[in-house]
């Protein structure tokens, strides 16, 4: 029998009828209620395309539920105990394998860095001290220039998808979203030298938040299961080629990302629970902790090795990059109006950067998108301006005597780093912006936390590097390298708080280097939106648990004021990009729809045994990835709904030819003779799909039957057509859902009316369907 095919256009869906009532209008109660409250525009036609590193590329939905077909029931029916054991034992030893190589990956980050802008640093700080002023500057620049020309290079050229943080990409794959190339080798490779090129380069940007993508990445890697295109396959790995196992471990790589990046395992669990994952259980949060742990294991191993002066330029280092614990924390409650008041700044200055960097990245990428060239000279062009300002407004700085308690020889610092740069100061004088600019931003934010130093920084220095690092955290994040928040965000933080600190003086208790954390803490909950894990992160950073009240404080104040103005930075860049997330709860527009409202018709389904070449022109005219199966006679006395079945299912079982000439049921058993569980697993992100030309059908073979039944999934989720639109979306989150099937809610109609999928719930095609939806 053949398929029931859709036309190519298809058309409109009826005129939706009343679902809702609005209150308001009481005296034209009964006419209302008789008159339309939603007038639909035109028939869905929901885009399945994102902008991944500046390309328009189409994009899919991952499928987390669980396939209940006969060959999932196979699969688990051929595992003994043994099997089953090994695949507990391995989900572990991939977890720990993955925090053992991002540990490593993060300290070649760190070393790397260090080396690299340390040397050129260092050689810029020769020529100034033989008074060859000009040499420096175009030698600083030319450095700068030409790593930062080099990371946009590779990037656009080799991996367009590791440009930015990748934090809003591995936070959609977790939702469900399955962009192009976002975790592919290549992706991992451009985002590791990528980033150190771009650090080195002088840029207002960190390598944190890239390190959150590299860990996602190195875990997907490591969770394909082996590859059969290179013929790396493993027995005991085959049960990983599926994305929910595959998901578990890239929240893990995730959260070792971070914890490599801030030497803050605690902080790194709970980032992946508070803004990466859409689902969380206890026993992920087990693994995750276990993965962070062995990756902080493995950064003491070597900065314990680094000790000894084996690793170049690399500090001394430690598990607490900026030590503050031996300071007293006291307050009042002067003090806490303070901190108040910071964190209402704080909040403010985060929404405004948040609205401002939406508008520079918009305009960012119509430049990107006219070709790979215009990213380089784009690139070269940001750092050409960051390294002016680094070099000219220190030039304006005036020198600064050094301060009479400090011993000889630790002022004015002559090398890489430290509070005291001398630039082209005479002995005995500092220059304090160049203390600051001068230095990896690593150094500049120790430097801003450093207590005991209320006199280092005048309010001109600390107004002028804090406009400079706002501006060019702006300008800089959108160029074609990868760059993290993190850094730029907690550098402008740390300068606004030590400046608030500076303008308060005597009035509060608090060191300015306390409120420099503070200020820290209040950006990052102003532009991020993260309140529990960045509490935690800046606590592990800076080993003073003291300060956990004020912390706590100046965060929730500061989220609160930002979340009146817009969201979050990464929930801004994932909507620029158009990756179709699924935020927790429904949006306002779905309130007044049911679920048949947004369904696009009529629905394509193929019968439970099919016609061979009506299931590959099925295929062909289609780009659907699952088709409602319909049993009918002779095996049924009336239409009904078999289950759903996956493009991917179907085109393996037709590659098996398992064909009969007349239209009857196989066995499974006799499938399974030829097609083995592990057949229809999901390929790596390095292998191709398979495609409807690649099965190479004779005439012969499409006249042929085919039979559904043991690769059809026969308890899909399905939803009766009058559901409300809101908990629908609901739903298909809270499950992880791909497809949805809508049934209707009487007898005599057809056994399924419709398929909802991600795209479906998205408010913006919603509103584009229909001229009065309730608005937010």
């Amino acid at each position: 029998m053949a398929a029931r095919h859709a036309a190519a256009e298809p058309p409109p869906t009826p005129l939706a009828t009343p679902r809702a009532v609005r209150w308001g209008d009481l005296e034209d109660a009964a006419s209302g209620l008789e008159r339309p409250l939603l007038r639909q525009r035109g028939a869905n036609t929901t885009s399945q395309m994102a902008v991944v590193g500046a390309n328009v590329c189409p994009i899919e939905s991952l499928d987390y539920e669980i396939v209940e077909n006969d060959v999932y029931k196979q699969d688990w029916r051929s595992r003994g105990k043994i099997q089953v054991f090994h695949y507990q034992v391995m989900k572990w030893v991939l977890a720990l394998l993955v925090g053992s190589i991002v540990g490593l990956v993060g300290f070649f980050n760190n070393i790397a860095v260090e080396n690299i802008a340390g040397y050129k640093l260092l050689l810029t700080s020769n020529l100034m001290r033989q008074d060859r002023n000009l040499e420096a500057f175009l030698l600083y620049m030319a450095c700068n220039v030409v790593l930062a020309a080099s990371a946009a290079a590779i990037c656009a050229y080799f991996a367009p998808a590791a440009a930015g943080s990748g934090i809003p990409e591995v936070k959609s794959y977790l939702n469900g979203v399955d962009a192009h190339s976002i975790l592919a080798p290549s992706t991992l490779f451009v985002k590791i030298i990528g980033s150190i090129f771009g650090v080195s380069a002088g840029f207002v940007l960190g390598k944190e938040g890239p390190m959150v993508h590299t860990g996602a990445c190195i875990a997907a890697l490591l969770g394909q299961g082996g590859s059969r295109k290179y013929g790396l396959t493993w027995s005991w790995l085959r049960y990983f080629k599926n994305d929910l196992d595959r998901r578990d471990l890239i929240t893990c790589g995730a959260a070792a990302g971070v914890t490599a990046a801030f030497r803050a395992p605690v902080g790194g669990v709970l980032f992946a629970l508070e803004e990466a994952t859409s689902w969380w259980r206890s026993a992920l949060l087990w693994r995750t902790f276990s993965t962070t742990a062995v990756a902080l294991m493995v950064l003491k191993s070597m900065i314990e090795y680094c000790r000894s002066g084996n690793c170049g330029l690399f500090g001394e280092g430690g598990l607490i990059m900026f030590d503050v614990s031996s300071r007293v924390t006291s307050y009042t409650a002067v003090d806490i109006i303070a901190v108040i008041i910071l964190g209402v700044l704080g909040g403010l200055f985060g929404a405004l950067f948040n609205h401002l960097l939406d508008r520079v990245l918009r305009r960012y990428g119509r430049i990107n998108e006219k070709g790979a060239p215009y990213k380089i000279l784009l690139t070269a062009f940001i750092s050409i301006i960051t390294s002016c300002c680094s070099f000219g407004l220190s030039s304006l700085s005036p020198c600064i005597p050094c301060p009479r308690d400090l011993p000889a020889g630790r002022c004015p610092t002559i090398g890489r780093s430290g509070n005291f740069k001398k630039f082209w100061c005479p002995a005995g004088q500092y220059n304090a912006l160049a203390s600051l600019f001068l230095n990896t931003n690593d150094d500049a934010i120790r430097n801003l936390f450093s207590g005991g130093t209320d006199s280092e920084f005048n309010v001109s220095t600390l107004l002028v590097f804090y406009t400079a690092i706002y501006s060019l955290a702006l300008i800089t994040y959108g160029v074609a390298v990868p760059s993290g928040l993190f850094i730029p965000v907690i550098l402008s933080g740390a300068t606004f708080g030590r400046l608030l600190g500076k303008v308060f003086g005597s009035a509060n208790g608090l060191d300015t280097g306390l409120f420099a954390l503070l200020g820290a803490a209040s950006f990052l909950g102003g532009t991020m939106r993260m309140t529990v894990s960045v509490c935690v992160i800046l606590l592990e950073l800076t080993n003073d648990l003291l300060l956990l009240p004020l912390i706590m404080l100046v965060l929730l104040i500061a989220k609160t004021v930002a979340d009146i103005f817009n969201k979050g930075v990464y929930d801004q860049i994932v909507r620029m990009k158009g990756l179709p997330f699924l935020e927790v709860h429904g949006d306002a527009c779905m309130r007044s729809l049911v679920a048949i409202d947004v369904v696009s018709g009529p629905v394509i389904t193929l019968s439970s045994v099919e016609r061979v070449g009506a299931v590959v022109s099925t295929l062909r005219r289609t780009g659907h990835n699952g088709f409602p199966v319909i049993e009918d006679e002779p095996f049924a006395p009336a239409p009904e709904l078999c289950g759903l079945v996956l493009r991917s299912h179907l085109l393996v079982l037709l590659q098996g030819r398992m064909f009969t000439r007349t239209r009857v049921k196989t066995s499974a058993t006799e499938v399974f003779r030829k097609l083995k569980p592990f057949d229809f697993a999901k390929v790596g992100s390095a292998g191709k799909p398979l495609e409807v030309d690649d099965l190479g059908l004779t005439d012969e073979e499409m006249e042929m039957y085919v039979d559904l039944h043991p690769i059809t999934n026969r308890s899909p989720y399905t939803v009766l057509e009058n559901m409300s639109l809101v908990k629908a979306a609901v739903l298909f989150r809270d499950l992880g859902l791909r497809h949805m099937c809508v049934v209707p809610r009487t007898t005599g109609r057809p056994p399924v009316l419709g398929i909802l999928t991600r795209h479906d719930f998205m408010p913006q095609y919603i509103r584009g369907l229909f001229q009065n939806v309730l608005r937010e």
